[in-house]
């Protein structure tokens, strides 16, 4: 099967997932055929053990009330079903290895509104081909928004070839936090990868007629990594003086209560007030009188 066939599926908003492996069932068609032996309800000895009607557990179709022989050495109930069933066959290894050299661009653009400024995590460049080569680095290029899938798997603390073959999810998350009072190159967003989960696939069918006009479909269960693509931390800042003047106002005024709510807890409800009110204020007495002295002639 070619690999063109398996380009990224997109899963929802901010969300894409990449196969890896596969298990193809190919032209299946509705009819009668033998449960799996995989399947422990559909193991059987003799028809008693296939109710018709009855649903397989965990299986594949309806019993039909009989019990047919899988191959030489297996029993199973034959089903309804589309026919024949799964094939429950892993590949030891991924299909699709090659997977891990594939690139995904990610372009983000951030607007603080308050601060009329906008920035996207691109780099600004006259040079068409700069894209197509460029790849993400933390340190040596971090304005190059294209990541290796290997880089990334790899940031998540595992590795390609291990996630691969079962599948997982892997979490990007971009956050922005920008001073504006330096130039705007310098604010760039800052990337993380985390894994979420392991062992992650889904089932998809192509349903189709062929000349004859009987019904048919191809089965496929596909094993890959699913991206999960968030931004967060969204926050700016920039030096201004109707908010530092504000500020200071505010301080200074809060000084003042202080002032006035110390004074009254020490005044009016300390054990030692007394000694309080006697520092705090210095009673004034009045001058005495002085006996006027007239010496008679």
């Amino acid at each position: 099967m070619a690999l063109e066939a398996f380009a990224p599926l997109m899963q929802g908003e901010n969300t894409f997932f990449l196969v890896t492996n596969f298990i193809s069932t190919m032209k299946q068609t509705q009819g009668t055929c033998p449960e799996s032996p995989s399947v422990l309800d559909g193991i059987c000895r003799e028809d008693a053990d296939c109710p018709m009607g009855n649903p397989v557990v965990h299986g594949n179709g309806i019993k039909t009330g009989k019990c047919v022989k899988y191959n030489t050495s297996h029993s199973t109930c034959e089903i309804y079903s589309w026919c024949p069933v799964e094939n429950g066959t892993l590949p030891r290894k991924p299909l699709l290895a090659e997977a891990e050299n594939f690139t995904l661009f990610i372009k983000n653009t951030v607007n603080f509104t308050k601060f009329n400024f906008s920035k996207d995590n691109t780099l600004q460049t006259n040079d068409s081909t700069y894209f197509k080569s460029c790849r993400y680095d933390p340190f040596t290029n971090p304005s190059c928004p294209v990541f290796r899938i290997r880089d990334m798997v790899e940031a998540a603390g595992e590795t390609f070839g291990n996630l691969a073959l079962l599948g997982g999810c892997i979490g990007v998350d971009i956050k922005w936090d920008c001073d504006l009072d330096h130039p705007a190159a310098q604010c760039q967003p800052q990337y993380s990868f985390q894994l979420q989960d392991r062992n992650y696939n889904f089932r998809t069918a192509t349903y189709y007629w062929d000349p004859q006009k009987r019904h048919y479909r191809s089965l496929l269960k596909l094993y890959g990594i699913r991206f999960d693509i968030s931004v967060h931390g969204e926050q700016a800042g920039k030096f201004g003086i109707v908010p530092l003047a504000v500020s200071l106002g505010t301080g200074v005024a809060l000084l003042g209560a202080v002032t006035v709510v110390c004074d009254l807890v020490l005044l009016y409800l300390d054990a030692k007030a007394d000694f309080y009110w006697k520092e705090k204020f210095e009673e004034a007495k009045p001058p005495k009188d002085k006996a006027e002295v007239t010496a008679e002639p």
